[in-house]
């Protein structure tokens, strides 16, 4: 005699919210929306993705001393891309105006294009801004104001969501009070996510990079579970994989993000340097970052308008 197949149940079961379903599954009504689940009964809260909680832009290396007079002039270009994305705020690594960053400068040049921003940009001075004859970052400090110069210092942070951005000045890391004050600033610090930036970079493929003034910074960083830091000074833009302040791979590490394209001339690539998964040289644009609670990913937009890198979507540690 043959077994007898088994069943779950003659009839169909039902939901909790008395909507009959088939066996294996459940249906269940949502905000005027029928939703399956295939096993069990429906969850009446569907599972939340990831959002852009908000979107920023960043760039270094930027106004040389031309306007969109010229064809040839790329910071007009760029600024047009921060326009069309319109972000949150605008981060700038370095390197803001050619060649000495004196105010005049930035009045005849920065101002004409990334200007527009003025009021939402978040900047860091390069070594360019210590160029100038009236004194280092003189004219950096008169044209940006208290928000490149907050409580008298050319360092400070912010916060936005879920996030924690620290500002840096590279030009004296070897200062103690910068690095007592960072020191602080993460203690203090109560958001899930860290970004940093500022201008000369631990790891380059580029002829000025690898600087290891920066290398104390990206230790503590590294310490306090940082995700993200942001540099310019070699004009090329460059991904790294995430990777400890010794250079070594580690998936619980910090990505380098090097962004100098913002409109000077480019340099070009010397020396693949490990964990280097992108390069782009002679590519002027910016990189608009998508931030969300947990997370964040970036495009690398090119001034023609398209996207010539993309990220993978990063987790907060």
């Amino acid at each position: 005699m043959p077994p007898t197949p088994r069943t779950t149940n003659s009839r169909a079961r039902k939901a909790r919210w008395g909507i009959p379903v088939a066996a294996g599954g459940a249906l269940a009504l949502v905000g005027g929306v029928l939703l399956w689940s295939p096993a069990g009964e429906a969850d009446a809260t569907p599972k939340a993705t990831p959002r852009a909680a908000f979107t920023a832009v960043a760039a270094g290396d930027i106004a040389e001393q031309c306007t969109s007079s010229s064809s040839s002039c790329k910071h007009p270009k760029t600024a047009a891309l921060v326009k069309q994305i319109n972000p949150s705020f605008v981060m700038t690594m370095g390197d803001n105006q050619y060649d000495d960053a004196r105010l005049k400068d930035f009045q005849k040049y920065y101002d004409k294009s990334w200007g527009a921003f003025k009021s939402k940009t978040k900047p860091v001075p390069g070594n360019h801004e210590t160029y100038d004859p009236a004194g280092a970052l003189k004219g950096y400090k008169s044209y940006f104001g208290s928000v490149a110069y907050p409580d008298g210092k050319s360092y400070y942070s912010f916060d936005q969501d879920n996030w924690h951005f620290i500002a840096l000045d590279s030009n004296s890391f070897d200062d103690d009070e910068q690095i007592d004050w960072l020191k602080d600033d993460l203690a203090a610090n109560s958001k899930k996510c860290v970004a940093a930036y500022w201008h000369h970079p631990l790891f380059s493929s580029g002829e000025h990079g690898n600087d290891p003034v920066s290398r104390p910074v990206w230790k503590l960083l590294y310490d306090n579970k940082a995700e993200l830091i942001m540099n310019g000074h070699d004009h090329h833009y460059e991904r790294f994989a995430p990777q400890n302040p010794d250079g070594k791979a580690d998936s619980n590490g910090i990505v380098e993000l090097l962004g100098g394209m913002g409109g000077a001339n480019p340099y070009k690539i010397e020396e693949v340097q490990p964990n280097s998964q992108k390069r782009l040289t002679d590519t002027f644009g910016v990189v608009k970052l998508n931030f969300t609670d947990t997370g964040f990913s970036w495009n690398l937009v090119g001034t023609d308008g398209s996207t010539k890198d993309t990220s993978p979507n990063y987790t907060c540690r």
